[in-house]
């Protein structure tokens, strides 16, 4: 049997949202989910609609390349142009936009940019380690679950003594951004459903602040049908009565310390320091920065790597959906100007994006009665 078969079978998910429905009555609670992999999941699952109207399921910042700011993607584009330099990416980044419409990497790339897509930090070494002509930069993207990753592959550089090979560290951490947008004016919900990627690194006991500190009930949940509904269910149920609690529903991976070799490896590579989210803005300490043993690494150093503050393209709405302030669908140049063919903002773009889940599952979230 394979290790989730259980949790993809859908008989149990109908009745699981009857007794939501039921539970909640003329209740309308609002529960938030920080992952872009769950932003997926709940659209390819119809769990929108299955809830509606007594649970409403908004998508936050979980997407790693959304959060991307559009004056640092127009930076990296800029590297790109350098001659002599290899830009290593994960294959998401190569079709996000600047502040130009249509400005992107893979352009870049079709334009004589050297730019390859990498499934693994480690690749960007080995590029480096067969072509030491070239500079090999990887840009770091993600949030604690690809940091570890990221610094494996800065601490083999520095094993291998590799002077090619440096590090765009575009890295975020999660926990800054959850308490910048529950102190921001008008933001509210009734909980969290916390990234299972994310709590298998830090683990679970790492989302603890949101009942203790904001009264909030928050579950850590899997990525299947049944994963997601039951924990809606315990969401629901904490919600009703009062009784705010973090609760582990996906022990098959995420423990309550966490991952403790990829925190280990984190922390001895990087240090925590401010940085701009696309939609939040300058957030005090939510990214990542190389530590001093490892700076001979740091492409923003060597490059003179400096962003521009850019608002992004006319009209796009990716930072209001980013902070779950507007729907996909009310965005007026979704699946008009912006389509994942020609898209305008990096949430039509991302395979984690709010954007691309609504348009590829046609995952509409009900809206609010005035």
């Amino acid at each position: 049997m394979r290790f989730d078969e259980g949790f993809r079978r859908p008989e149990g998910v109908p009745r699981l949202a009857q007794a939501i429905r039921e539970q909640a009555g003329s209740r309308t609670l609002r529960f938030m989910e920080i992952c872009g992999t769950h932003t997926m999941a709940i659209a390819k699952a119809g769990l929108r609609p299955l809830l509606a109207p007594q649970v409403r399921l908004l998508s936050g910042p979980g997407c790693p390349v959304c959060v991307t700011p559009a004056g640092v993607i127009d930076a990296v584009l800029e590297l790109a142009a350098r001659p002599g330099v290899t830009l290593v990416s994960y294959g998401d980044l190569l079709r996000v936009p600047g502040s130009a419409r249509g400005d992107t990497l893979l352009r870049r790339r079709a334009l004589g940019a050297d730019v390859r897509v990498a499934y693994s930090p480690l690749e960007a070494v080995e590029i480096a380690a067969r072509e030491p002509a070239r500079e090999v930069v990887f840009l770091g993207v993600g949030f604690e679950t690809t940091a570890p990753g990221t610094a494996a592959c800065v601490l083999e550089a520095a094993e291998r003594g590799l002077k090619n090979f440096s590090l765009l560290c575009l890295l975020k951490r999660t926990f800054p951004a959850l308490r910048a947008l529950l102190g921001a004016p008008g933001f509210s919900v009734d909980g969290f459903l916390c990234p299972g990627h994310v709590a298998a690194v830090t683990g679970a006991e790492a989302f603890a602040f949101l009942p203790r500190e904001y009264g909030l009930p928050a579950v850590v949940a899997g990525f299947e049908p049944a994963d997601l509904a039951a924990s809606c269910a315990l969401l629901t149920k904490m919600a009703l009565a009062g009784t705010p609690r973090l609760v582990n529903t996906y022990t098959r991976l995420v423990s309550a310390e966490g991952n403790g070799p990829a925190l280990a490896a984190i922390g001895r590579v990087f240090r925590p320091v401010d940085s701009e989210w696309r939609g939040l803005g300058l957030l005090p300490e939510s990214g990542y920065a190389l530590r001093e043993p490892f700076r001979p690494f740091d492409a923003a150093e060597r490059f003179g790597f400096r962003p521009k503050e850019h608002a992004g393209p006319a009209g796009c709405r990716c930072g209001d959906v980013i902070r779950g302030a507007c729907e996909p669908r009310g965005c007026p140049l979704f699946g008009k100007a912006c389509t994942p063919v020609d898209p305008v903002g990096p949430c039509m773009v991302s395979a984690e994006g709010s954007c691309a889940a609504s348009w590829k599952y046609g995952d509409v979230l009900p809206r609010e009665e005035e």
